[in-house]
């Protein structure tokens, strides 16, 4: 019997030993239910040639040359990745909508004595169970937002808030991105989609009984953009801002943006656009300062001149509520883990109000 899942969480808690999805390459690194592997019955290239087939010359024409591929593909799964698994093993198996694909898969796994199954209605279920709790309803959770200048190591604080049991919703570190103009990390980011999935099943992992801290971010992280019940909820959150001296800000970013900073053509890359805002003047400082590897002196240089003025200027459009103002003399570990408990004890009050 196929799986009909009604929510999110019944989808993810489906009790089967694997989820195979069995879409193409590209479907699947766009996006995928989590922890699914795939075991593709059509690859990019074959997936294309059936569609144009099925549109330009007969529709059954492209269904009897999809299933040749199908099963031959199905079996070279059979005998590789699959050759290992016992007669007891239970398998889920998805594709695009529930059809041909994951029905011929699910079909030759159970004749072989395998409890196989299928998700009804396949990816477009999963996901969209995954745009109903982001999309179309309020998100049910009780959000607190951690703001403060740029430099004042809010991500590293989220990690230490974990480790004293806070719940935390890290939202750079899903979105594969630090958040700010020079934010990009090696990889890059995930697809709008992907994030969502991700974002999607930290947030049903959450006691809505309890608070869930988040980094003060814009409704845009890089290229992702927040969904409307999570920006909602950040919206409304009231604040905790944190602060830390300039010289140790600077240190601290001069370490944690050590790959960008030792790429001068990308930072001027990054850089020149906000002559518009900032001035030819302050530009041209900024790439002296490259050339002449003057790191802690730009670094220090961004804060002052473009980082805090856009944060004041954020912030008093915004107006948040804020119910905390936790200062830190450094930013070292024993500093950050000192922080993380003052910052906790003040979740746990608003918790409990």
């Amino acid at each position: 019997m196929a799986l009909f899942p009604d929510t999110l969480r019944a989808l993810l808690d489906h009790g089967f030993d694997t989820v195979i999805d069995v879409r193409s390459p590209a479907e699947f690194a766009e996006d995928h239910v989590p922890g699914a592997i795939n075991l593709p019955v059509l690859d990019n290239e074959e997936r294309a040639r059936v569609g144009t087939i099925y549109k330009q010359e007969s529709p059954f024409r492209a269904r009897k040359i999809g299933a040749a591929l199908v099963f031959k593909n199905a079996a070279r799964h059979i005998e590789g990745p699959l050759a290992a698994h016992d007669g007891g093993w239970r398998p889920l198996v998805y594709c695009w909508r529930g059809g041909q694909r994951s029905g011929s898969m699910a079909w030759m796994l159970k004749e072989i004595g395998w409890r196989s199954d299928v998700i009804q209605g396949g990816y477009r279920t999963y996901r969209r169970l995954v745009s109903g709790l982001l999309y179309d309803a309020p998100l049910g959770l009780r959000v607190i937002q951690l703001g403060g200048y740029t430099g004042t190591a809010k991500t590293d604080l989220l990690t230490h808030l974990a480790a004293k049991g806070v719940q935390v919703l890290d939202l750079e570190g899903l979105a594969h991105h630090r958040g700010s103009l020079l934010g990009d990390r090696p990889g890059g980011q995930p697809s709008q989609k992907a994030f969502e999935s991700a974002l999607a099943r930290a947030v049903i992992g959450f006691d809505p009984a309890r608070p869930v801290v988040v980094e003060a971010e814009s409704s845009k992280i890089g290229e992702i953009n927040l969904p409307p019940s999570l920006w909602a909820a950040m919206k409304d959150a009231p604040w905790i801002e944190v602060s830390a001296p300039i010289a140790a800000r600077t240190s601290y970013l001069v370490e944690a943006y050590a790959d960008i900073l030792a790429d001068p053509e990308t930072l001027r890359e990054k850089l020149a656009p906000l002559r518009r805002f900032r001035g030819h003047e302050l530009v041209d400082d900024w790439f002296t300062k490259i050339e002449a590897g003057d790191k802690a002196g730009l670094v220090e240089s961004l804060m002052t001149a473009h980082y805090d003025p856009a944060y004041d200027k954020s912030m008093k459009a915004m107006s948040p509520r804020i119910v905390a103002r936790i200062d830190l003399n450094g930013l070292g570990q024993s500093a950050l883990d000192d922080a993380a408990g003052r910052i906790a004890a003040k979740v746990e009050a608003l918790g409990s109000s």
